[in-house]
């Protein structure tokens, strides 16, 4: 078969922004697939994969300095089957090669290059390489694989496959107490005492330890957790809140509302137009890596508003307002569906979009510059590279306004002012590159997030955002009962990871919360049971991150951990215990509980790494309410109960009957009154007639 030109290669033809960057490289690549891999194995050739995304600082510079060059070029296409991937799109081929270099004790990261047998199986790895070290790598490895010494790189590939093969309950021992735990029970036992636990073996003494263990990492400082890089992290601390809803503890609380605090006034946060960056490279949430995913954002939108339910803070409220309108205007397209993210770089350099020098504060902002730059920490000699200014701050309106003298009344509008003048100069600059594919589960979180926008402030701007992205999801990603993985220019592609199948579940339960339109809930219902047929492990009690019906890598994995996005099964636990109480499904709600009981252990000693997994720890110690609303006030009274934080609660309603389980046996009181009926651990109250009455009968519980 003739190898595409180096002109145009074979990437050219893909829907990723990413791997079209890589389209008119010298590097004679493939994209992951059959003819690849087939050539691999025909010609009996190593496989060089590149793992990367659109939004990469390093993957950028690695692509300029080695995948441009002709002469590296020749070396990578004498030696290697080069097969480029972008890890938004396959991130069960990440997630293999991934492991595979952390089994070899290397760091991992993104670019992520890995060195594979003919056989797919993996024996060397690494992230960023700088060109000459590269040229010296490709041209080792080449001669050895061709060499005498290919026998030895296959059995140490072999050694690695054993690890990757074990499966993450296997590895961390999440199915067993440790000695220690052991000899706790033990010695109760002994003396005829029993600790006394709940659904999947929870218990306040546990739960405690829990928190205590995940406090032990905090920056009591600038919030977050003690180290740097900084990742803003938004399942620990929504995880932190619900501690707080079920303990009262006020230390959990203000660790929380610091980390949210100092994020909205750090460089991490667009100070002039809203939207967070990935991570901070410091401990200060000060100089981001200014690439801005829309996963972040999304759930950062979702914590956001639920701290606002609880606190009142307009700090939050604003951070919430802005990081929409963000996502509205740069990373939405026409039809509802939302972008992947903007890139860290434009015009070849990190961040240059986003900072500004002194110089130029002044001819933007005339004699306002030194109040401006007191207000966002800017100097003569910059806080960042180059003399240039990253925009942050480090004190509220009020005490900012009581420092320079000025009426409270005052600043925001000041702000206003500043921020339309950023923006204007902003807007003659280059922008940075936009990943225009959309993906799945990353819309689903976005669309959470709207949910809880809508739940927390009655927005209705939200919700049609929401609702317009819903109907995107249905009409573009289905995949008759299934989903699609992403979606570009209107062609659907790849099949449904266990990701986006889980975050779209909990979306739809979400959006039949804040609508109670039954549609998504049945559709929630239909995703679920794809999932349990389709993904389901009888063996372990967990789901598969590939579908039964997907291409085999491998290995097929199983997503345990909770990462900067909540591991794919710690979500579908949840869905299957709110799910499994909206439609009164014990199948539902007793395989929620059997999943955490096989990681409980784990995610009491390392509550950081699964706190999604803790969050569905508190519920099922502490569980919620399940309220159903009736009569022609049942939209009105949705409204006032959702503005507060609702722990573990599922809320159902409709205006006059319902087949739904919650509502089927329910009548409309008459009168035109709209009953509220409260049940909690299978056991409900008599039914009332007022939010004021139900929030009453709610604190009780």
């Amino acid at each position: 078969m003739a190898h595409a030109s180096p002109a145009t290669n074979r990437l050219a033809q893909e829907t990723s922004p990413y791997l079209q960057q890589h389209a008119h490289n010298p590097v004679d690549w493939y994209p992951w697939g059959p003819e690849a891999l087939n050539r691999a194995n025909t010609e009996q050739k190593p496989i060089l994969v590149s793992i990367g995304y659109a939004a990469c600082h390093w993957c950028h510079v690695m692509e300029r300095e080695s995948f441009e060059n002709a002469t590296v070029a020749e070396v990578m296409n004498q030696h290697f089957v080069c097969i480029k991937v972008d890890r938004e799109e396959r991130p069960d081929v990440d997630q293999v090669y991934m492991e595979a270099v952390h089994a070899m004790g290397l760091q991992g990261g993104w670019p992520l290059n890995v060195f594979l047998t003919s056989e797919a199986k993996p024996f060397y790895g690494g992230t960023y390489f700088p060109k000459g070290n590269w040229l010296q790598l490709l041209a080792n490895i080449g001669e050895a694989y061709a060499g005498e010494h290919r026998a030895e790189l296959e059995q140490s590939a072999e050694r690695f496959m054993d690890v990757i093969g074990a499966s993450e309950l296997q590895k961390y021992g999440a199915q067993n107490r440790n000695a220690a735990q052991e000899a706790d029970y033990s010695a109760l036992q002994a003396i005829g005492v029993a600790p006394e636990t709940g659904p999947a073996g929870v218990s306040e003494d546990e739960f405690k330890l829990l928190v205590y263990n995940l406090s032990t990492q905090f920056d009591p400082e600038r919030g977050g957790l003690n180290r740097a890089p900084k990742f803003p992290m938004p399942g620990i601390w929504r995880f932190l809140l619900r501690a707080y809803a079920i303990s009262g503890s006020q230390a959990v609380l203000d660790q929380t509302v610091l980390t949210l605090r100092e994020m909205a006034w750090g460089g991490i946060y667009d100070q002039a137009h809203g939207g967070f960056a990935r991570y901070s490279v410091d401990a200060e949430w000060l100089a981001p890596h200014f690439e801005k995913m829309l996963y972040d954002n999304g759930q950062l939108v979702s914590l956001y508003s639920e701290a606002f339910q609880l606190t009142q803070d307009e700090l939050f409220r604003e951070t919430v307002y802005d990081t929409i309108e963000f996502i509205r205007l740069e990373l939405t397209n026409a039809e509802g569906g939302f972008y992947s993210s903007l890139d860290a770089d434009s015009e070849g350099e990190e961040g240059k979009f986003y900072v500004f020098t002194k110089e130029e504060l002044r001819e933007i902002l005339g004699d306002e510059e030194p109040l401006f730059s007191d207000y966002y920490n800017c100097t003569a000699a910059g806080n960042w590279e180059h003399g240039r200014n990253i925009l942050h701050r480090r004190q509220s309106d009020a005490d900012f306004a009581a420092a320079h003298q000025l009426a409270p009344g005052v600043v925001p509008e000041l702000v206003a002012g500043w921020k339309q003048k950023v923006m204007a100069v902003r807007a003659t600059r280059v922008r940075p590159g936009l990943d225009d594919k959309v993906l799945t589960g990353w819309n689903a979180l976005m669309l959470q997030g709207l949910t809880d926008a809508y739940r927390a402030f009655g927005e209705p701007e939200f919700l049609v955002m929401a609702e317009h992205n819903a109907r995107f999801i249905e009409a573009h990603l289905r995949n008759g009962a299934g989903l699609f993985r992403t979606c570009k220019n209107g062609r659907a592609a790849i099949n449904g990871f266990l990701e986006d199948y889980a975050l779209v579940t909990q979306a739809y339960i979400s959006l039949y919360e804040v609508t109670f339109t039954e549609k998504w809930l049945r559709e929630a219902e239909v995703l679920t049971e794809y999932v349990l047929t389709n993904f389901f492990d009888p063996t372990e009690t967990l789901f598969f991150y590939t579908d039964r019906q997907a291409e085999a890598l491998i290995a097929r994995k199983k997503e345990l951990f909770d990462n900067v996005i909540p591991g794919s099964n710690s979500v579908m636990a949840h869905n299957l215990r709110r799910l499994g109480r909206h439609l009164e499904n014990p199948r539902y709600t007793d395989l929620a509980a059997n999943m955490l009981t096989q990681v409980r252990h784990l995610a009491v000693k390392d509550a950081q790494h699964l706190a999604n997994w803790a969050a569905l720890y508190a519920a099922l110690l502490r569980p919620g309410a399940e309220i159903s609303v009736i009569g022609p006030g049942a939209e009105d009274f949705r409204e006032q109960l959702s503005r507060h934080f609702l722990f573990d609660t599922v809320l159902a309603g409709t205006d006059e009957a319902s087949e739904l389980p919650l509502l089927k046996q329910l009548k409309t009181p008459g009168d035109g009154q709209t009953a509220i009926h409260i049940c909690h651990n299978q056991s409900c109250l008599a039914p009332v007639y007022s939010v004021v009455e139900a929030r009453e009968l709610l604190a009780d519980i």
